[in-house]
């Protein structure tokens, strides 16, 4: 990102007002800090639109590794399991980010007050691109208002919904449109992706997620794996995983978590959470502070 009047002050804000939490005193906005490189974690995306000031960061959706920086802004229309980490950052130099929570609501609001074009074909359910001028002056504007908490409730709507209409007209828009088109292929997607998260230690066949999303089988398989980098299957696997490392900071109990997280075979679950994790669910067990006696 230049060094602009603008961007020193939205890393001086975002400095200042990030908290543990990543809350702001604006509704659906986040600021987050991060001081200290480290190896790649598990996450969920959530459905957001992520702002990079200052820092670096690689993440990885199934096979696809996504590098975002300063000036850069990332769109995650789908909430997925991802695994990434900041880097080449320090204390002196922290990553600093501010992001905008995505409402599907929201977006189709501008949809029917703008006759915007329709995106042919499904668009990946992550995307990276680098931000306008107009969008970072946007952006700075909305953390501008964490100063002026009495301007926000009347002014942050308004620069929401500028800062939705910016990428709305970008080279992501359709991204952001199909999101809030309600027969979208991205959307009918989106429903097979909550059902496998609500649902993810039941086994399932692909068909069966395919007429819940209104498909045929064949064009779900295919609009899944484009949106999401992965297989129906594999995404359950994903979802698995990251709910087994949550437990098992809770319990030393490696086989009823495998169990619990819908695995048959504890074996296979070790295997395969040793191949996500690089380290055994033993050994992530172990290192799970316990309760005192």
């Amino acid at each position: 990102m230049p060094d602009t009047p603008h961007v020193d002050e939205l890393r001086t804000l975002l400095a200042k007002h990030a908290r543990p939490d990543m809350t702001t005193s604006i509704e659906d906005v986040l600021v987050s800090k991060t001081t200290k490189t480290g190896p790649p974690t598990p996450s969920m995306t959530g459905t957001i639109l992520a702002f990079v000031a200052q820092g670096r960061k690689r993440i990885a959706l199934g096979e696809r590794v996504y590098d975002y920086q300063a000036g850069q802004y990332l769109v995650a229309s789908i909430d997925m399991p991802i695994t990434g980490n900041y880097v080449d950052i320090s204390p002196a130099e922290p990553a600093l980010g501010i992001g905008l929570v995505l409402k599907p609501e929201r977006v189709a609001e501008l949809l029917l007050q703008h006759d915007l074009p329709k995106t042919q074909g499904t668009p990946e359910g992550l995307a990276v691109s680098t931000a306008s001028p107009e969008l970072i002056d946007a952006v700075t504007r909305l953390a501008r208002l964490l100063e002026h908490p009495e301007d926000a409730k009347a002014l942050a709507p308004l620069i929401k919904q500028e800062i939705l209409w910016r990428v709305m007209t970008s080279e992501q828009g359709g991204v952001i449109r199909q999101f809030g088109t309600q027969d979208s292929s991205l959307s009918h997607i989106a429903k097979a992706v909550s059902w496998i998260r609500e649902n993810f230690a039941e086994s399932f066949k692909v068909e069966n997620v395919a007429r819940l999303a209104g498909m045929s089988e064949s064009a779900f398989y295919r609009n899944f794996q484009a949106v999401t980098a992965m297989s129906p299957i594999q995404f359950q696997k994903q979802i698995r995983l990251q709910e087994a490392r949550l437990l098992l900071a809770t319990t030393r109990d490696v086989t009823s978590v495998s169990h619990q997280v819908g695995y048959d075979s504890p074996s296979q679950f070790s295997r395969e959470y040793r191949r996500q994790f690089g380290l055994p669910p033993s050994r992530d067990a172990v290192l799970s502070p316990q309760p005192a006696l």
